[in-house]
């Protein structure tokens, strides 16, 4: 019978790529037409760390039980360099540890010229269903 897998092994890696498109830059995050909330076309923080989320979730994949999935939890992140359109974004998450119930990675984003990024990423593995649920009554509560 085989042994069911509860962490990856410390050290391992894994990576998310993208070519960086105009919806991912800074420029189409405006939540206003306010001149101070204009921002220039390179690639936005948030879609860095949604790089290093799902290289840190590819972690992950070979723990998951049916029905199970795993989330962010926390991101402690420096964005350090701008990337341009058309370059290619490449995130590395490796597996650190466990804090409790968290499994860490440490993170870092490179693009053709170098480092645009490092931190630390959090995740835990849920119940799919629990946690559309728990949106759901949220949602009701609004």
């Amino acid at each position: 019978m085989a042994t069911r897998v509860t962490e990856p092994e410390i050290d391992a890696t894994a990576t998310a790529e993208r070519i960086v498109e105009r919806s991912d830059c800074a420029s189409d995050l405006a939540l206003s037409d306010h001149p101070l909330d204009r921002f220039p076309e390179v690639f936005a923080t948030t879609r860095m760390i949604a790089l290093m989320e799902l290289a840190g979730a590819r972690l992950l994949h070979p723990l998951l039980q049916p029905g199970e999935m795993s989330v962010g939890v926390t991101v402690d992140v420096i964005h350090s360099a701008a990337t341009p359109i058309g370059a290619r974004a490449t995130a590395t998450a490796r597996y650190r540890g466990r804090d409790g119930k968290l499994f860490v990675f440490d993170v870092v984003t490179h693009d053709p010229a170098g480092e645009i990024g490092r931190g630390t990423h959090k995740r835990a593995i849920v119940v799919r269903d629990r946690l559309v649920a728990g949106a759901a009554k949220r949602a009701a509560q609004a």
